[in-house]
């Protein structure tokens, strides 16, 4: 029977599957794609029995939260590193880790040949962990931990093999636009901070009933612009064609499954946000509709196939 007290094993197998080959170092290189594959299935198996326990209770009672310790307390302000599952980031959690698992036994056969295939299977746990990490923060600060883990990965994983300039090209400009991005989503957490005195997202719910529209606004546009950065929206796109330059399973599991759909989660879970600020929701339908509309023809125009889904992703 899962309890909320397993949550923690969900980001934790993964998180140590990349830890522990980071540091036996060449030792693994016989088994580490084995190791890795079996911790992202792990945690597929786990969030498919976390599911199937969701579905048995009421819907009041899916909601599952497990506090790991104690963060930030200053004064009037606590914020604890804590983890929620609901039936919104269930969704994603089946996604990450399932997707992630079919990429993992992909990657065992396309990087057969590769010397650093060890170290290629440990970013790849840590990416699917830090995008657990994203998907069941209970709060926009641990959210921000995980969305900063995603984009070390991505660094990480698009230049994998950079000793051609193109990738390690390619991967400094997805990090330098996803930090534009990245400036979005802390400007946000400021401005909650600022004006409500809480980061969780429970108690921004609560406290947007309160807040004024200026505040909300606010937020609002800068979680836009956050969202804008990491799933590649006008007029932050550019840096998703080039990233397809890396291994094809980075590009299978960051731009066309699993990293390009924080934005989604970010903007869905502050639907309350939203809800309260007209303008903030008017610029997202603004925005999605001129990335949808160009996405397709860049589509449409590019002869590379992975280029093609690249642009077919971002206009989805």
């Amino acid at each position: 029977m899962v309890t909320s007290s397993s949550l923690v094993y969900l980001i934790g197998l993964p998180l140590f599957g990349a830890v522990f080959l980071l540091l036996m170092g060449r030792k693994a290189d016989k088994w580490g794609h084995l190791l890795a594959t079996a911790m992202s299935a792990g945690s597929f198996a786990l969030g498919v029995a976390h599911f199937l326990a969701m579905t048995n209770r009421a819907t009041d009672e899916r909601p599952l939260t497990q506090t790991l310790f104690s963060w930030i307390k200053v004064g009037d302000f606590d914020v604890d590193a804590a983890l929620l599952l609901d039936q919104l980031s269930i969704c994603f959690v089946l996604l990450i880790t399932g997707v992630g698992t079919l990429i993992h036994i992909y990657s065992i056969s396309y990087m057969a040949d590769d010397k650093d295939r060890r170290r290629f299977f440990a970013y790849l746990n840590l990416f699917v962990a830090a995008m657990l990490l994203l998907v069941l923060g209970n709060s926009y600060l641990n959210l921000y931990v995980g969305w900063e883990g995603v984009g070390l990965a991505s660094y990480l994983l698009i230049g994998f093999w950079n000793q051609k300039p193109a990738y390690a090209t390619a991967s400094k400009k997805a990090f330098v636009m996803n930090r534009v991005g990245d400036m979005g989503l802390s400007f946000a957490i400021m401005i909650a901070f600022a004006t409500m005195g809480t980061v969780s997202f429970e108690g921004v719910k609560e406290a947007a009933e309160r807040a004024g529209t200026p505040a909300l606004t606010a937020m609002g546009i800068m979680l836009l612009v956050a969202a804008v950065g990491k799933s590649a929206q006008f007029p932050l796109q550019a840096w998703l064609g080039d990233a397809m330059a890396g291994p094809t399973p980075v590009s299978a599991l960051i731009h066309a499954a699993t990293m390009v759909t924080a934005g989604v989660y970010l903007i869905v879970r502050s639907n309350f946000v939203f809800d309260a600020a007209p303008t903030a929701q008017l610029l997202v339908v603004i925005v999605g509709a001129i990335t949808l509309i160009f996405g397709a023809i860049i589509g449409m125009a590019k002869d590379d196939i992975k280029k093609a889904l690249a642009a077919s992703t971002m206009s989805q």
